[in-house]
């Protein structure tokens, strides 16, 4: 049996703004923005590439507004999210990185790691109303060099 985790709710103070924010800021995608009586609203965005989502609105928690804390979004280039994000306009930290890496004891030092290792680098934002976000690089894979080709003629190589 799968238990896939579909959707995460977060509190929010006011929805227009904070859904603002996930979309034109965080560039989440709208989903749903349903509000069928007073007092019940359900705003669903999803994160680029997630097969998550998160809810925000009225009635959904009893969850104080930017209560969450350290919800994860895992990238593939740290250094691309964080200037997407920061073009976009999210306050962002600096991108920082596990140190020592092995035996890790919760020590950081600046920038990404230089290994581009698996849950070393991460940055964080927060909302409007201060949920937390962190950004952690998981599978990067530098870019492929173009492979070389020689052709051969007549026993001369160009």
């Amino acid at each position: 049996m799968d238990y896939r985790l579909q959707v995460v709710t977060l509190s929010v103070s006011d929805v227009g703004r904070a859904a603002a924010f996930y979309t034109r800021r965080a560039g989440f995608t709208l989903d749903v923005d349903y509000h069928p009586a007073p007092g019940f609203r359900v705003v669903q965005l999803t994160p680029p590439g997630s097969s998550c989502s998160v809810q925000i609105g009225v009635g959904l928690t009893d969850a104080a507004p930017g209560s969450a804390r350290a919800t994860y979004l895992a990238v593939t280039d740290i250094e691309a999210a964080h200037r997407e994000l920061t073009e976009r306009g999210v306050e962002i930290s600096t991108i920082r990185h596990k140190s020592p890496i092995d035996g890790w004891k919760g020590g950081w030092r600046p920038g990404t790691d230089p290994e581009r290792r698996d849950y070393a680098s991460l940055a964080d934002f927060a909302d409007p109303d201060g949920n937390a976000w962190v950004i952690q690089e998981i599978g990067h894979r530098p870019p492929q060099a173009e492979p070389h080709h020689t052709e051969q003629r007549e026993g001369m190589t160009r």
